[in-house]
């Protein structure tokens, strides 16, 4: 790295906002061994890995805070917010280990008390992630379906134990592996292998579980920012996905980073800045050159063999404009990327208090907690939202940092995550999100006060997020939050390669193996992939 870059702030210490480390002149004169394009948590891993391994690398990044999806902004003064991500569960062990993550600071708290559901005749179940106090709260709500419960569990827990072991075996690591490769593994395992790649959400539970209302509360498992019903084949695929993980090797678990999500991406863009790595925010890239480099939409062309586009397919195919593969441009487009997710990010001056189960922090408060909607009311919600059209009920996920983490608000005050579905991108009648944003933010408050006595009276402010809103926010086409679908026809080895047709241009964000959520792996593998074919290139290069 040359003498005369400006030493770059710690990401921790600065949030993220790292500030220029060099004159643009004087990063442009340099010759790069690989450029990423754009500083989410995947393209700081990546980066972090290749100057690791010697490589002089640069990242770029569009905005002023680096992060994407994960990163940390303040809404309101003294409150602390992700806009996208806002739990961790799927972070890969590997990279926290080979990037140190716990010393530079990485902390979680597990949200051990699991799902919290209230139901509208006044009845709530505590799935807590203990098996005898899950199995007990079954036993008290829902006797009947302990065994199917049992049986439910059994199929997830055999199919990550097959498929993501906690060592080198782990599916996510490395090449892709194909459909027959997964079979091959699960033998015999016709349950899992329905589970992978055919069943519904619907047919799963309805399989194990008998009580109608058990199977409504767990109906939304299945579809978390995926644009499909959970009567769609597959859906079932989605909840394996989503707790398939093993953080502090504790299997399925989910949690709250200390500070908030966005430190998961600081922490990594520390071990990149501490390998060598140059970290260039509030520089966008107008253009992908193949074994050329990048334009800067400054007009400033940056020099590397090797670019690797951290962002989404379809942004990345914009960037290389004529000089995409055509077929690999086909295959970007056949990928669904249109988003259905509608995220709040709200201020409270109190808890809400749920009439099934009264009280400020309470053990559902530390956990996640589902406002559940019918069989028809998914139905109709999900057809509404394809039409154009708000639906009358909205499904939402709930999430409190504030009750593991003081520090993210003001004291006396609470944050809430809502995670909800489904909502069109456009409306059918030309309409804006913009003159529809009350309305979303009013259906998405009153899914929560048909169970609570204090809501909406507790909200303080809310900030409200619908699909074009992400996608202008952080830059993911369509606000689809995973890059393009996970549901099983484009996961594994379908989901796009990190290697592209293109001469030295590579992916690595959640369009790539193993999907999407905040991993990290993606990168690791990505980077994994750019250090196998230099070294076959330098091997070549001295046979010749």
């Amino acid at each position: 790295m040359a003498s005369s870059f400006i030493e770059s702030r710690s990401a921790v210490e600065s949030l993220g906002v790292l500030g220029l480390p060099a004159p643009v002149r004087e990063l442009a004169s340099q010759r790069w061994d690989a450029i990423l394009v754009g500083a989410g948590h995947n393209g700081l891993t990546c980066a972090a890995y290749l100057a690791r391994a010697g490589k002089r690398v640069l990242v770029l990044e569009s905005r002023e805070r680096i992060g994407g999806a994960c990163t940390i902004e303040e809404p309101w003064p003294g409150v602390r917010l992700s806009p996208c991500a806002y739990l961790a569960g799927l972070l890969h062990p590997l990279v926290i280990e080979e990037l140190d993550l716990p010393a530079r600071g990485f902390r979680w708290t597990p949200a051990s008390n699991g799902l919290f559901v209230p139901f509208e005749d006044g009845a709530s179940i505590q799935l807590y992630d203990d098996d005898d106090l899950c199995e007990a709260e079954l036993r008290r709500v829902f006797p009947r379906d302990v065994e199917g419960w049992r049986a439910m569990s059994d199929v997830i827990t055999r199919a990550r134990d097959t498929l993501r072991p906690p060592n080198e075996d782990d599916i996510w690591i490395g090449e892709p592996p194909t459909r027959a490769e997964i079979e091959d593994r699960l033998g015999s395992d016709h349950e899992a292998r329905a589970l992978l790649f055919d069943w519904s959400m619907a047919e799963f539970v309805e399989r194990y579980l008998s009580d109608e209302r058990l199977q409504t509360a767990y109906l939304g498992q299945g579809v978390i920012g995926t644009n499909a019903s959970p009567f769609h084949p597959g859906t079932a695929s989605i909840r394996f996905h989503h707790s398939s993980g093993r953080l502090g090797g504790l299997p399925g678990a989910w949690g709250y980073v200390q500070g908030g999500m966005g430190m998961v991406s600081f922490f990594l863009a520390d071990a990149a800045l501490e390998a060598g790595a140059v970290i260039a925010p509030d520089l966008p890239v107008a253009q992908i050159l193949p074994g050329e480099g990048v334009l800067l939409a400054s007009g400033d062309r940056i020099r590397s063999r090797i670019v690797i586009s951290n962002a989404d397919p379809r942004t990345t195919l914009r960037l290389l404009d004529n000089a995409a593969d055509p077929g690999w441009r086909a295959q970007v487009e056949s990928i669904p990327i249109e988003g259905c997710t509608l995220k709040l990010n709200v201020w409270l001056r109190e808890l809400p208090d749920f009439r099934a189960r009264p009280g400020a922090c309470q053990p559902h408060h530390f956990g996640q907690i589902n406002t559940p909607l019918t069989k028809a009311e998914w139905r109709s919600g999900y057809a509404a939202a394809r039409a154009g059209e708000l639906p009358e009920r909205l499904w939402t996920e709930l999430y409190f940092q504030s009750v593991h983490d003081s520090s993210v608000a003001p004291p006396g005050t609470h944050t809430m995550s809502v995670f909800s579905q489904y909502v069109p991108y456009s409306f059918a009648d030309g309409a804006s999100w913009d003159a529809n944003r009350e309305r979303a933010k009013q259906l998405a408050l009153d899914a929560l006060a048909r169970f609570c006595s204090n809501i909406p009276g507790a909200v303080i402010d809310a900030e409200v997020l619908g699909p074009p809103d992400i996608e202008r926010k952080v830059g993911l086409t369509g606000g689809h939050i995973f890059q393009g679908e996970c549901l099983p026809p484009y996961m594994w080895s379908n989901r796009l390669s990190a290697r592209t047709p293109m001469p030295g241009v590579y992916l690595c964000g959640a369009c790539t193996h193993p999907g999407g959520s905040v991993i990290a792996i993606n990168g690791r593998n990505a980077a994994m992939a750019v250090l196998a074919d230099l070294r076959a290139l330098s091997c070549r290069a001295a046979i010749y």
